[in-house]
């Protein structure tokens, strides 16, 4: 609702949330079909030739200008107005977005008006039908550049592991394809709570495989050695004595202990209960 509402939204959240694959399901979903969406990542040196038009080479010394994927869409989604076309831009915020994109940060709110574009020197409308969904890693630095013109012309969605509908998700899984693996989620929970930063949590994804048959405590722990623990090593690299109470062995045995506890608390209050019935 909120992407056909204004046309373009952004899922934003820290790595592991699932923005890159919830924004390629739905773009699935509302185009109808795989053949009306684009996927583009923008990154520092991604500019307004590569996303909209540019001078490419044809030949020695002959360059014309070429479409970039916005426009390219945007061609397609004006020659079918009774379909949805999207472009997926992933890690959206890693790019200069004012230098990226020029005259399209006007037309994402006026999508009725005509602006001609610097190099082919043609007129250039925004379809309706074109719909954008960016993905934005709030742990990257770099979302202080978005400036306030382009944080109103999309709707932001956040994906928190401590709000729906990344909360318990973890949880779900495990408990659906791996029950004696369950323990990972509280783990996880653990250390979001000791980072103590909802923006530079560690997501789910870790340990949502394809494969349920790989949910083994040695993968859990070569994934906790060579993805959780690096991913906090980024978090603690002036602080990395405090990296050991990370460690998988550490966590497990505090979480096991703190379960341990609250199933006793909760054991002894419904005996209480039954005594005072």
């Amino acid at each position: 609702e909120l992407l056909l509402d204004k046309g373009q939204i952004i899922l934003q959240g820290p790595p592991g949330t699932g923005k890159t694959y919830i924004a390629r399901k739905l773009a699935s979903l509302v185009a109808g079909d795989d053949a009306r969406v684009s996927v583009v990542q923008f990154h520092p040196s991604y500019s307004y030739e590569d996303f909209i038009e540019g001078y490419r080479p044809t030949g020695p010394n002959e360059f014309q200008v070429s479409p970039g994927p916005l426009k390219d869409l945007a061609a397609r989604a004006s020659a079918d107005p009774d379909g949805h076309f999207v472009l997926v831009i992933d890690e959206i915020n890693r790019g200069n977005i004012a230098k990226v994109f020029g005259e399209l940060l006007y037309l994402l709110e006026y999508r009725e008006d005509t602006l001609t574009l610097q190099y082919s020197h043609t007129p250039f409308k925004l379809p309706r039908n074109l719909l954008i969904i960016g993905t934005m890693n709030t742990a990257d630095r770099s979302i202080a550049l978005l400036d306030m013109a382009l944080r109103r012309r999309f709707h932001f969605v956040g994906l928190l592991p401590d709000e729906p509908p990344i909360r318990g998700l973890l949880d779900r899984f495990l408990e659906t394809n791996a029950p004696d693996m369950v323990f990972l989620a509280s783990m996880l929970d653990h250390v979001n709570s000791k980072i103590g930063d909802r923006h530079a949590a560690v997501g789910p994804s870790h340990f949502l495989t394809r494969n349920p048959k790989r949910l083994t405590d040695a993968w859990a722990r070569r994934v906790w050695k060579h993805s959780i623990m690096p991913a906090l090593m980024d978090r603690f690299f002036d602080r990395l004595e405090e990296l050991e109470q990370f460690e998988y062995d550490a966590i497990r045995d505090r979480t096991s202990v703190e379960d341990e506890k609250g199933s006793r608390s909760t054991a002894e209050s419904l005996e209480d209960d039954e005594t005072h019935a």
